[in-house]
This record gives structure tokens, sequence and C-alpha cells, in this order.
């Protein structure tokens, strides 16, 4: 990376978005006025501090933006950290927002019943296919997985699966559906993440951005 080129933090659109906001301001890398317009359509930009830019893009992207490198800083949910375990990246800070679970959820008459302790085949919409497929190998279920990008809770009542792997957070989606959890398979939060080789062309910049981050925590 050259040293002249701008920092690229990439940062994820959505509910975590208005959580980190404060956090941005208070490690000194707070973005335009723009940047807080929820219908605009502009994706990258400037930030207070000079040489510094932010992009905003899909949660589920921001790891892969941050492991080739168009981007050297992110901010991603554990879950996807763990779906792609990138070894270009590693995360230094938990930043405590952006709580929830990721957790096994099924019709509420199927959970009466099962026992995932007697599972040894089970059919799941995800969109972590390789998460739930390692989760599940480690005690010797073979998970064969429906990759989905939205609308898991649909996939039992339509048919494609009598059970899903999704996020939770209060619990009534899947109570609107009629689905109830029965397994949790990890906590999750929001991480600072950094590009490793980034890291080592530029320790200096980067490391500073990271210090800023863990006071701006501290100081919460």
């Amino acid at each position: 990376m050259d040293a002249n080129e701008p920092i690229v933090i990439a940062v994820p659109k959505g509910r975590i978005l208005k959580e980190l906001r404060p956090l941005l301001d208070a490690a000194g890398v707070e973005p335009e006025a723009a940047f807080d317009d929820g219908g605009a359509r502009q994706l990258r930009f400037a930030c207070a501090e000079p040489g510094v830019e932010i992009v905003r893009v899909r949660s589920f992207d921001v790891a892969t933006f941050v492991a080739f490198g168009g981007a050297q800083l992110g901010v991603a949910g554990n879950d996807v950290l763990m779906e792609f375990d990138y070894p270009e990246i590693y995360a230094p800070l938990d930043l405590d927002i952006g709580h929830c679970r990721l957790a096994v959820a099924a019709p509420q008459d199927l959970a009466l019943t099962d026992d995932p302790r007697t599972w040894s085949h089970v059919r799941i919409a995800t969109k972590y296919p390789r998460l739930t497929r390692r989760h599940f190998a480690a005690r010797g279920v073979q998970a064969e997985c429906i990759s989905l990008s939205g609308a898991m809770e649909l996939a039992p009542s339509l048919g494609l699966c009598r059970r899903i792997v999704d996020l939770v957070s209060s619990g009534d989606t899947l109570r609107a559906n009629g689905l109830v959890e029965i397994e949790e398979i990890a906590r999750i939060s929001s991480r600072l993440i950094v590009n490793r080789a980034a890291m080592k062309t530029r320790p200096g910049r980067l490391g500073a951005l990271v210090d800023r981050f863990e006071a701006a925590l501290d100081a919460a």
C-alpha cells in the first residue's frame, strides 16, 4: 500500500452503524455530513481526520473488503469473521456493540419434542453454511445447509427444511413466524478488524487509529 494513499475504514450499513457512529466521532474519524443521510447513494466519505476515508457497505461484505485490501480497517460482527475465517484479518478490539446471538431455531411444535443431542443429520437454512457445518461437525452431526441471504424464517413453513440458523436479537421475528430457539451457537458482537499486510506496511498510522478506537471505548 502506498504511504500517500488514504486509509479506508469499511463500516456496515443498518442498525450497527447507528451504534458505531458515536465511536467514530470519539476516535476522531467523524465522517462528512453526507454520511448521516440515510437515503444518500454515496458510499465513500471523507473524514475529519486527514488521509482517512470511510466506505459504507453491506455488513456481510466488510470482512471481504478488508481481507482483500480494499479497506485497511473495518467493523464486522464475529459471525461474519467466523463464517469467512480470513487469515488476512485480525480483530484487536471488541467494540461492545451489535450484540445478538447466532442460534438454531425450529417451529414450536417440533421444538417441543426435538433434542439436539440426538441429531445425526440436519437440514438447515442459513446464510452461514461454513460456520454451521463446522459447529455441527464438531459433535459428529452432518449439516446439510440450504444457503439463503434473507427471509430464513420462511424456510420451515414453505417446506425447505425444518430448522434454521440465524442471528437473533429480541426474538420477535422468530415468534412472528412460529419459531423458537432450540440451541445457541455463539454470542455475537462487532469487532474492529485490521488487514495484516497493511499493518505491516503502515504500522504507525494504523496502530494509532486502533489506539484511538481503544481509547474511545475506555472513555465510553
